[in-house]
């Protein structure tokens, strides 16, 4: 296991909302330019982990809520309003 891998071995057990918290900070200090080089590079690789991870749990909900709407019978018709 890589350095990298051993940093973000902690990652998966993160819920959304930590991890986006997370990712929200490493942004704001690279944005900053006040780490050095290396931190840097860490933090970006921890960044790009964080945000495979948020990405993988919002497609988890999206599936979950789609179950909800589409149901085992089909459509439920709770979705999204028709404005029209």
């Amino acid at each position: 296991m890589s350095d990298a891998d051993q940093a973000n071995a902690d990652i998966p057990g993160l819920s959304f909302e930590q991890a986006l918290g997370e990712l929200e900070k490493i942004v704001a200090e690279l944005e900053s330019g006040q780490a050095p080089l290396e931190r840097s590079i860490e933090m970006y690789e921890r960044g790009a982990a964080l945000k495979a991870h948020c990405e993988k749990r919002l497609e988890a909900a999206r599936l979950r809520v789609e179950k909800i709407v589409v149901g085992p019978q089909g459509p439920s018709g709770v979705g999204p309003a028709d404005f029209n």
